[in-house]
């Protein structure tokens, strides 16, 4: 976007230098003007008083770079001039942080409003219409270059915390978070919640800064902090906030692309996301072995399938969550439960073959879904119990599995 600039057309071309009188004491009184400027600011603008002295010190220089820029537009009105870079080039790029646009708006405006009400007195007679004109033709590229300033350093800061956020996103999924990636989350606002999760899709074609704004839109819906991207065809979402990693998904699927999205464990903060992420992985990369799974799915209801595919940690998981835990409250429970998935999950036919009464095995089976958690008489539940128990078998070196 061009700086703004002053052109042969406006009114304040008519100034020639048959108002040298009025150019004269106009530069006498800059000093004085931005004084007053400053003392305006400080007596009507709360938050100019409560700013740190360094910040209101860049202020001041804005105000008399601002008056001073004026004073040297009013003696080549028709010569360009890029305004943005005499006024504000004098205060760091900081500035735009510390302090707002609608403040920079009222700081303007004050000071405009403290030459204009000194046009009379710093005009030489005859000379106030053509200083009031300049003045507003003067106000109005003052206004232009305060937009395009803030402009450029929303799109710099922008595409500076995307890079930040993708630096982020992808340090969780390649296992990679230290300190240094909960740092830079940070800094893009993420004020780490509680509970932490990662939920991973297909991404859509098109723009993926349209997709990443729209996860936002959902995010804030659902009152979530997220740390989104696209990285390759898969669409990352780190999210915050919510103990229900299912809700979770369920509130952000909207931006993905058609097929399965996976939602991994809710772990306790952005360190321990890589481990909700691996899952999450797993689970997508194991998800079209079960063609049937809904949208989205936990990863953890996809463990027999990740297991089957080679995922280590799913092994562990079945085996430390239902294996071990099964062992330790009895052998009948295994015992019971390999017969009755053997049996086809028939009550009778695992009685017969364990000489009880069908009683006593609906029993055992309830205190296995007490144990574990997943119930043997549900079809997918039973699939997952089945491989639990065929890899602690694995695990325990049992010859006959």
């Amino acid at each position: 976007m061009p700086e703004p600039e002053s052109h042969p057309g406006d009114p304040a071309a008519s100034v020639v230098h048959t108002h040298a009188a009025t150019l004269k004491r106009l530069e006498k009184s800059s000093g004085s003007l931005a004084a007053q400027a400053i003392a305006r600011m400080d007596e009507t603008l709360p938050w100019y008083r409560a700013m740190p002295p360094e910040n209101r010190s860049w202020i001041g220089l804005v105000a008399q770079a601002g008056i001073a820029a004026f004073t040297e537009w009013f003696r080549r009105p028709d010569t360009p001039q890029a305004i943005s870079t005499d006024v504000f080039g004098t205060a760091p790029r900081e500035l735009t942080r510390a302090i707002t646009l609608r403040q920079t708006v009222e700081m303007v405006r004050t000071t405009i409003e403290v030459m204009e009400s000194a046009i009379d007195e710093v005009a030489a007679p005859g000379d106030e219409r053509v200083l009031r004109e300049a003045l507003l033709v003067y106000a109005r590229e003052i206004a232009f270059a305060t937009a395009q300033v803030y402009a450029q350093a929303a799109e710099a800061r922008g595409a500076w915390d995307a890079r930040l956020e993708s630096l982020v996103v992808n340090a969780v999924l390649s296992g990679e978070a230290d300190e240094g990636a909960v740092s830079r989350a940070a800094a893009l606002g993420w004020n780490s919640p509680e509970h932490v999760c990662v939920v991973l899709g297909t991404a859509p074609d098109g723009d993926s800064e349209l997709t990443v704004e729209a996860i936002r839109r959902a995010a804030r819906h659902a009152k979530l902090q997220v740390l989104t991207g696209v990285l390759g065809n898969r669409l990352v979402v780190i999210a915050g906030g919510s103990p229900n990693p299912l809700a979770v998904a369920k509130s952000l699927i909207g931006p993905y692309a058609a097929g399965p999205v996976v939602a991994g464990p809710v772990v306790p903060d952005l360190l321990a996301a890589t481990r909700s992420a691996q899952a999450a992985a797993a689970g997508l990369k194991a998800c079209t072995a079960w063609q049937d799974a809904p949208r989205p799915v936990l990863a953890d209801d996809l463990l027999p399938e990740r297991a089957i595919a080679g995922d280590p940690s799913a092994r562990e998981q079945l085996v430390e969550e239902i294996y071990r835990p099964l062992g330790e409250a009895g052998s009948a429970l295994l015992e019971t439960l390999s017969v009755y998935l053997e049996q086809a999950s028939s009550l009778e036919g695992a009685a017969r073959m364990l000489f009880v009464h069908p009683n006593t095995v609906r029993y055992r089976l309830r205190r296995v879904t007490d144990v574990t958690g997943w119930s043997p008489s549900d079809v997918r539940s039973a699939f997952t119990l089945r491989i639990a128990l065929i890899l602690g078998r694995l695990a325990d070196g049992d010859p006959q599995a």
